[in-house]
């Protein structure tokens, strides 16, 4: 029984990243995910309790599968590896998932969804610091700053479909700090 629980759950959890991620999360309603997923809307609340934990729970759940997914990209081997690995993982992760990243980029300006993305940012930082650090670069904090500027308008753009040549973007960031 708890397999069938865990099943419905999941399947709530994935139609309501579809319906907020292409219609809007003020545009869906826990009655159009319920219909979608084929399960009461109160089990919905049952499991989540109200609409906005429902979206936290997708929220988090992304950004844990992301974090597990991509652990290996995160740790520091060199700081060419490093910058080259930060400047192609936007390109990566909207393709691997572009309904959470075109949530998370219609989310843009959620509190709850801005404070998740900076907790998966965070560790980043003090280590493109050191990378740049390591490369000589004249002001590391500042040219750190510039790049997760870069790094934030390309997953946005690519999230959003307004790009769609993020790959070429990322290379020619790639030469631009002669990474290659």
């Amino acid at each position: 029984m708890k397999d069938t629980v865990v099943s419905r759950k999941d399947r709530i959890m994935r139609v309501a990243l579809s319906l907020f991620a292409t219609k809007g999360y003020m545009d869906t309603s826990t009655k159009e995910i319920s219909i979608e997923a084929g399960v009461s809307e109160a089990l919905i609340f049952k499991h989540f309790g109200n609409k906005e934990t429902l979206l936290s729970n997708i929220i988090k759940s992304g950004y844990r599968r992301i974090l597990s997914h991509h652990r290996g990209m995160m740790t520091y081997g060199g700081p060419k590896d490093f910058l080259r690995n930060m400047i192609f993982l936007p390109s990566k992760l909207v393709a691997e998932e572009p309904l959470f990243w075109q949530l998370q980029e219609r989310l843009s300006h959620n509190t709850f969804s801005r404070q998740q993305h900076e907790l998966f940012m965070k560790p980043v930082q003090p280590i493109i610091v050191r990378a740049f650090r390591e490369l000589g670069y004249e002001d590391p904090e500042l040219e750190t700053h510039f790049l997760l500027l870069l790094i934030d308008m390309l997953w946005k753009r690519e999230a959003s479909g307004d790009i769609v040549n993020g790959v070429q973007l990322a290379k020619l960031l790639e030469e631009k700090y002669n990474l290659l």
